[in-house]
Formats: C-alpha cells, structure tokens, sequence
C-alpha cells in the first residue's frame, strides 16, 4: 500500500454538511409540489429531530458534517414527508399550548385554532371544576385545561380504544394520570347517568362527508377519518351532543363545542332551540368564526 492509500484508508469518510442535508431536503419536499416555506421548515424540523439539534446548530454549525447514519435516517423521513405524511406524524409530537404531546395515525393532530377553544374554557375556570371532553383523541384539551388550572379534574371519553391509549400516555408525561380519566364509548355512552360537570366541550367531527376528497392529502389520506367525518352536514355530532349535554350539565355549566368556519348560525340556533342561554359564537386568530357556546338554564331539563 502507497503513502496515499494509506493515508486514505486511514481517514474517516466525510459525510454530507448539515446544510447541505437540508438543501437535498427542501429540494426533494418542493419538487414533490410542498409550497416552498413550509418545505423549508419540514426540512430543517426533520434535520433537528433526527440529529437532535435546534436551529442554532443550523445557524452556527452548518458545515459540520452529519453521521452517515443520521443522513440515512433523515433521507428516509424526508421522503415520507415527500408522500405528503404529516410531519407530527412523522416525528411522532405536537406542540399545543406550550405542551408536547405525542400524536400519531389513531389522533387528530392538534391545531392551533383549538387552542382558542381552550383559551376560552379557561376563562372559566376557577379552580376544582369538573370537565368532561368529548371526542377527547390525544387529550390535548382535556390535558391542557388541567395543566394550567387549580385542582380541575376531568374525563376524557373517545370511540377509539387506540386513541384513548394516545391520551392516556400523554396524561403520564405530563404528570396529570391522577386528574384526568379516560372511557371509551359513543359520546354519552361513557358517562353515568348521574354524572354531572362544569364545563363540557368538544371538538368533534364537523367536516361534511362530501368535502372530505377536497381535503389536503395530508389530511385526507392520514389522519383518521372517524375524527374528521360529521355526516352530510356536517352537524351529526352537534345534533346528539347539545340536547344529551343537558343531563350531564350543573345548573350554570357550559358547553363550549368547537365548529367549522360557517357553522355558528346552525349550531347556535341548535343551542337555542335546546334551552341554552347567552349563546355565543366566538372567532380564533384568523377571523373565522370558531366556538359557540352556551350555559345551562336552570329551565332545561
């Protein structure tokens, strides 16, 4: 063996720079038809889970150079990404309210429109309350509400067995198994006749069946379609949750239910028509209607 190979055999092989793993990245994710800015913050999200980095390391470090085996890993999640793959789903988390929860195919990804819905729950909340969150999936609401108040317990009732395990894991990182419960059963099934709350609320299924196709890929092809489908009109839920909420409601409490951007008229008008008072539509960060609520009269019955 010559001086040369020597020396080369002796060298450890030089792997791609971490900037350059991220070019490759974006330019695989926009020629599969992701929009550039989203592209870009896929990428380089996907670079940070996989070497355990942050943005910094992008910043300060980006011509060190990345382990072969990290390369190969990364290649492979971009290319899930690529095939429209939601990127929580893909890094199994979430954040959503300044907590991490893990999500994966059997939840609805949390998104930050209904993090107004729990901004506006926990307006009400004093401390010692009892909620109940239907259509609960990764917990995420339910969670979020006993986290950032006093003493407040809560059940978390969903169809799905898997999703409720999702829920139930979440609950242990956090800290909070012993405020929170989970059932599984068809809304109300879960409940106790007897059983009464504070605060109910919800964000179930409300996208008509006929639109479901027109859907982001991501959406459509990902996430599961029993948390996303609310029948023809996309009221199902709303019609079986407001009237049946009445019996599991304190004289006082309210039910706060998540909508989609022109649902307020209809689920309003089904909230008045079942007896509640001070019925509201409320609109999160973009201006689009978002939550109705309404409090129980002390003549519902």
């Amino acid at each position: 063996m010559n001086r040369e190979s020597k020396k080369n055999a002796e060298s450890p092989r030089k792997g791609i720079t971490y900037r350059e793993l991220y070019a490759e990245g974006v330019q695989i994710l926009c020629v599969e038809g992701i929009e550039e800015r989203e592209a870009k913050l896929d990428a380089r999200l996907l670079l940070e889970h996989v070497c355990g980095t942050s943005l910094q390391t992008f910043l300060l470090e980006g011509e060190k150079a990345v382990a072969l085996s990290d390369t190969a890993i990364y290649r492979e999640l971009v290319q899930r990404r690529s095939l429209r793959e939601p990127l929580s789903y893909i890094t199994g988390t979430r954040d959503f309210m300044g907590l991490t929860f893990e999500v994966n195919r059997d939840v609805l990804i949390p998104e930050q429109d209904t993090e107004n819905l729990v901004e506006e729950v926990m307006k009400q909340l004093c401390g010692g309350e009892r909620v109940l969150d239907l259509c609960t999936g990764s917990g995420c609401i339910l969670l979020s509400l006993l986290q950032y108040s006093n003493d407040t317990v809560g059940v978390g009732t969903d169809l799905s067995e898997k999703a409720l395990a999702v829920a139930e894991r979440n609950a242990e990182r956090l800290g909070l198994s012993e405020r929170a419960s989970w059932r599984r059963g068809d809304l109300f099934d879960a409940v106790r006749t007897e059983e009464k709350f504070d605060i109910i609320v919800s964000n179930p299924p409300y996208i008509r069946s006929s639109v479901i196709g027109e859907l982001a890929p991501e959406v459509r092809s990902h996430e599961p379609m029993m948390a996303l489908d609310g029948g023809e009109d996309g009221l199902c839920f709303y019609k079986k949750i407001i009237p049946d909420a009445v019996s599991h409601l304190v004289t006082g409490g309210m039910l706060f239910l998540e909508i989609g951007y022109d649902q307020a008229d209809a689920v309003s008008a089904l909230m008045k028509d079942a007896g509640y008072y001070e019925v509201r539509s409320i609109r999160d960060y973009g201006g689009n209607d978002r939550i109705v609520s309404g409090i129980k009269s002390i003549h519902q019955r």
